[in-house]
């Protein structure tokens, strides 16, 4: 994903979004075309703000599995990591947001670790940081068409996740 600088300053958040926030500082934020909502990149969480100005969405951060930003469309398409429904926003062409997304993504991302099941697929091991407390914690996150009830997944996922618990320090 290669976005441009386009050398404008971000605007503050609308002041009916910014309360919706709950104590969360936004960083940045965009309207979606679409839909007319404020999405916020907050210090600790991913906001979704109506246009009434209620949330319909707060997610912390180490819950973002990842996004991917497709020019054409200029969509931003999230998934979760507890595999809730995908969210696609479209943002005008020349926004920010989606580095911005990326970044506290990104924060929140200590370790990864690919596992590789075999003709099953593969899987990640994530330590990731909670935002809002700086604790860290662990995730597994299957791969397409992987379930952890498939033969072998739940030990090649202990393996790893104690694998990756030891390189950073937790019990």
């Amino acid at each position: 994903m290669r976005l441009r600088w386009t050398g404008l300053r971000r605007t503050q958040a609308p002041a009916n979004v910014v309360a919706a926030l709950e104590g969360d500082r936004a960083l940045d934020w965009a309207l979606d075309t679409r839909t007319g909502e404020a999405v916020v990149a907050g210090v600790e969480r991913l906001h979704v703000v109506s246009a009434a100005g209620g949330v319909r969405r707060s997610m912390p951060w180490h819950l973002v599995d990842s996004g991917r930003w497709d020019r054409d469309t200029s969509a931003l398409v999230v998934t979760f990591v507890d595999r809730s429904p995908t969210e696609t926003w479209t943002f005008d062409l020349d926004s920010e947001f989606p580095i911005s997304f990326r970044a506290r993504v990104q924060a929140s991302v200590v370790l990864v670790e690919v596992v590789d099941l075999g003709t099953k697929g593969s899987a990640r091991v994530v330590v990731r940081k909670d935002l809002a407390t700086q604790r860290l914690l662990t995730q597994a996150v299957l791969g397409k068409g992987v379930r952890s009830t498939d033969p072998g997944v739940r030990e090649a996922l202990d393996a790893a996740l104690a694998n990756v618990k030891e390189q950073v320090g937790l019990d």
